[in-house]
This record gives C-alpha cells, sequence and structure tokens, in this order.
C-alpha cells in the first residue's frame, strides 16, 4: 500500500513535478508494517509534457539523483533526454529526500541499521520504481541506468521487463552470476594499466608518490577533517583515473607541496568515500553481490604487486581499516562489519534477462576501472536487443561528460527504422 503527495515548480524554462510516495520498507513482508518516503521529480520542457516518460537511475549506491537546473552541476545529458523524455530523477532509497541514511541513524544501534540496509537493494528500488510507475499512470516506460543505475536496471529486467520500453546502459552492465572476487580481482588489473598509463605520460610523479606514501606511513599527512591518511587511503586516490578528467586531480595533488593547506584541502576533496553519504562506503561491495558474502572481497583479492608497490593506484577498493582510521566511517564499523558477512540472495536471473526482450542501446566504456568491459561483454550476450557501443574515448562518467546519451538514443532510434 502506498500514499503520495505531489508538489509542481517552475524551474525557469522546466517543470518539475516533485512526487512523494510512502511506501514499504520491506516490500515482500505484509506483516512488516515499517514505510519509507521516496522521492522523484518529473521534468518536463514546455511542449514537452506529454512525451514518455524516461526514469534516470543514479550510480551509487548511496548517491541521489541530480537536480535539474541550468548550472554546471546540472546534468550534461539532461537536454537531449528533455527532447524525448519526461525525465523521471528518482532519490533512490535511503538518499536524497527518499528517507536519506545518515549518522543519526546510528543511534538505533549497529544491527538494527544493518538490518535496515539490507533492505536498500537493488531489487526494492525495482519495486519502488514500479509504485511510482503506477502513480504516474504509465503502461511503461524506458530506463537510463548509470554505473549501479544499469545494475539496477538488469535487477529491473530480471522481475519487470513487461514495464520497460527502452533501456540504456552508461557503463552499468553487471556481472551477472560473478562473484564479488572475481569483479574486485579484475578491477584491480584495470587500475595497474591506469596507474602506467598515468605514470607513462609523467614519470616524475612517481617518485612524487612514493614521497607522500612515505608520509603517510609516517603519520604526517592530515586532512582538516582530523583523518590521519594512511597509505591505503592515499592510494585510493587513483580511482580518479576513472573519470575522463581524473587526471588532472592526481597531476594537481602530485604536483603541490604536501604540507601546505591547498594540498590537504584538495586530497580531502579528492577522496572516492566520505562522510557526505556513508552508505556509498558501507554498502558499496554489496552491489556486487549476487547470492554471495562480500567479506572485504577488495581487501582479499588485491594482487601481490599492489602489496609491494605503493605506487600502484586502487580504485573503488574499500579497505577494512578504513573503519579505524577515517573519522566518517569510524561510526559505520560495526555496520560495515556486518554488511559484509552478510549473505545475500541472488539478484539477477539470467533466463528472465536473456528473455526479456529488451530493446535499447548500452555504452561500454574500454578502459572502464569500475565496472569491467570483460564482465559487461559477458552480460551483453544476454541482451540481443540492446545496440552495444564499445568506446575508449570515455571513462566511467562519460554519460556526465559527454554526449554518450545522444549517441545510445540515436542507436535505438535507428535499431527501430531499420
Amino acid at each position: 500500500m502506498t500514499t503520495a503527495a505531489t508538489v509542481t515548480r517552475r524551474l525557469l524554462d522546466l517543470t518539475v513535478e516533485e512526487h512523494t510516495l510512502t511506501v514499504p520498507l520491506v516490500w515482500d513482508d505484509p506483516t512488516d508494517h515499517r514505510t519509507i518516503d521516496v522521492f522523484a521529480a518529473v521534468v518536463s520542457r514546455e511542449g514537452g509534457e506529454t512525451l514518455p516518460f524516461l526514469v534516470f537511475l543514479q550510480g551509487g549506491p548511496g548517491h541521489e539523483a541530480p537536480r535539474p537546473f541550468h548550472s554546471p552541476a546540472s546534468p550534461a545529458w539532461l537536454d537531449e533526454a528533455l527532447a524525448h523524455y519526461r525525465v523521471v530523477l528518482l532519490d533512490q532509497r535511503g538518499t536524497g529526500r527518499s528517507t536519506p541514511v545518515g549518522d543519526d541513524d546510528l543511534a538505533q544501534g549497529a544491527s538494527a541499521v544493518a538490518e535496515y540496509l539490507t533492505h536498500l537493494r537493488a531489487d526494492a528500488i525495482v519495486r519502488d520504481c514500479e509504485a511510482l510507475r503506477e502513480h504516474l499512470g504509465a503502461a511503461t516506460w524506458s530506463v537510463l541506468g548509470q554505473s549501479f543505475g544499469g545494475f539496477t536496471t538488469l535487477a529491473y529486467l530480471s522481475t519487470d521487463p513487461g514495464s520497460l520500453d527502452d533501456v540504456y546502459f552508461t557503463g552499468g552492465l553487471s556481472a551477472v552470476g560473478r562473484h564479488p572476487d572475481d569483479v574486485y580481482a579484475l578491477c584491480y588489473d584495470k587500475m595497474r594499466a591506469a596507474s602506467e598509463r598515468y605514470y607513462r605520460h609523467f614519470p616524475e610523479h612517481r617518485d612524487a608518490m612514493r614521497r607522500l606514501v612515505d608520509r603517510a606511513d609516517a603519520g604526517d599527512i592530515v586532512l582538516p577533517d582530523g583523518e590521519v591518511v594512511s597509505r591505503s587511503r592515499l592510494r585510493s586516490l587513483g580511482s580518479a583515473l576513472g573519470t575522463n578528467d581524473g587526471w588532472q586531480t592526481v597531476w594537481s595533488l602530485l604536483e603541490r607541496d604536501p604540507r601546505s593547506n591547498a594540498f590537504r584541502y584538495d586530497l580531502m576533496h579528492a577522496m572516492p568515500y566520505d562522510g557526505r553519504n556513508p552508505m556509498y562506503f558501507a554498502f558499496h561491495e554489496s552491489s556486487y553481490a549476487d547470492g554471495d558474502a562480500t567479506r572485504w572481497s577488495a581487501e582479499r583479492t588485491e594482487p601481490e604487486d599492489f602489496r609491494t608497490d605503493p605506487t600502484l593506484f586502487t580504485g573503488e577498493h574499500i579497505r577494512r581499516e578504513w573503519t579505524e582510521t577515517v573519522p566518517a566511517f569510524q561510526p559505520w564499523r560495526d555496520v560495515a562489519l556486518e554488511l559484509a558477512a552478510f549473505e545475500w540472495s541472488r539478484i539477477y536471473d539470467a533466463e528472465a534477462i536473456a528473455a526479456s526482450g529488451a530493446t535499447g542501446a548500452a555504452a561500454v566504456y574500454a578502459n572502464d576501472v569500475y565496472v569491467p568491459m570483460e564482465f559487461s561483454l559477458e552480460t551483453a550476450r544476454l541482451l540481443p536487443g540492446v545496440d552495444l557501443w564499445v568506446t575508449s574515448e570515455h571513462e566511467h562518467n562519460g554519460l556526465r561528460s559527454g554526449p554518450v546519451l545522444t549517441h545510445l538514443i540515436d542507436l535505438a532510434q535507428g535499431r527501430r527504422v531499420r
């Protein structure tokens, strides 16, 4: 049972309908009466009020949808999307205005919070989407899934393919039926290649990185929030190499005086995980759990050369030690430990995905350090009706930094013309 409230706003040339639905926390247990709010903004441009719906599923897990402003913070793809669709910007459960998870929740106790988080997975997000689709009166709609949003789209195709028109994936064709260890091990290979590629361009920075690691080992890098940066946290700066212009972030830091305020503040803001969205840290490895416990998968699969060569950058590789060394994560230590031991249920149904008849298009980034191309291509074989665009022109954030959606819509529409 759901209840709903709607508010309509005008933002420059955009009409934004804000919908808040109250839905069950646990969809499949009628004896559990807990509820949460799920928020979505439906955005249209004048003349586009009757266009079909496109729901955007954000990356993460743990990040809210972008807001529809004409500013540098506005999603670069929104104008293209609005030419074809009314765009539904969904705050996935636990984020933004959808009953967000935060430090205040820890007063309930770690076990209660960990149990609560187990109900915020992609399969539950799909049920929220279905409630929202029905609320909007749409028989079907299309989906744009960025990164984890693409994972959620695969879960959607596993259970409710009849609700979907075109599906668009951008760096979001997850491994299906693979253990998280397989994924994180391959992500190390991707980060090794990205590290060496960076040092080929800037060979002097390898020594600069060694000097920074020595400072970190000595406890001499202290961020403005009080974090004493460990070598593993310092190396996670390499996560920036997974974006189109992230090398500039790395370059700027390795050029700075590490004793300066500018270095400390810039390093703090460059860290891939922080306290703004604690779910992204505590819940992250679960996004690759398709019937397994993760048990700190990224930590366990670290190759020997990463253990011996501290200049090799890491990406979305989470470390258990950060629950002890990062002030923002210390309160979440017991939650993270419980989630790492949790035996997750299967979330994808390969046979259902293959039988879904899905149409659309997918961007697979050849050098993606977060969602490896090899496993994306495996998954793509389950989706013969989804046109594939494999490219090295963009990194994982291509949707936000280039005309990726334009190309995908052209592919999907071209298939219909043929």
